[in-house]
């Protein structure tokens, strides 16, 4: 079993800036990628940003060139950096941990609160 637990959520008025922690542990030799996801009031989870062995794969188009996601000092960390946050980024954050077999190694932290005003 993996554990998630993500830290930096909070309130912070528009153009401001955040960054998200997520530190795994227990068995974790299975994770072969990590990612965030948010999920908005009344809307789908929807990824954000993802990485696999240091390296960024993907930022969906709302948040590139705002957010970057990095690998954290730490074996299975990592973090997010949020610049310029709008209100539309208000959501729930969530990290996911997924092995290469996701039937087996899928996980995910109990999300933290992001609140952007405008």
């Amino acid at each position: 079993q993996v554990q998630l637990v993500e830290s930096g959520g909070g309130s912070v008025q528009a153009g401001g800036s955040l960054r998200l922690s997520c530190a795994a542990s227990g068995d974790t030799t299975c994770i072969a990628a990590m990612a965030w996801y948010r999920q908005a009031p009344g809307q789908e989870r929807e990824l954000v940003a993802a990485i696999r062995d240091g390296v960024p794969t993907y930022y969906t188009p709302s948040v590139k060139g705002r957010f970057t996601i990095s690998r954290g000092n730490v074996e299975n960390s990592m973090y997010v950096q949020m610049n310029s946050l709008k209100p539309e980024d208000t959501a729930v954050y969530y990290c996911n941990a997924l092995g290469e077999n996701t039937r087996e190694c899928k996980y995910w932290g109990q999300g933290t609160l992001v609140t952007v005003s405008s």
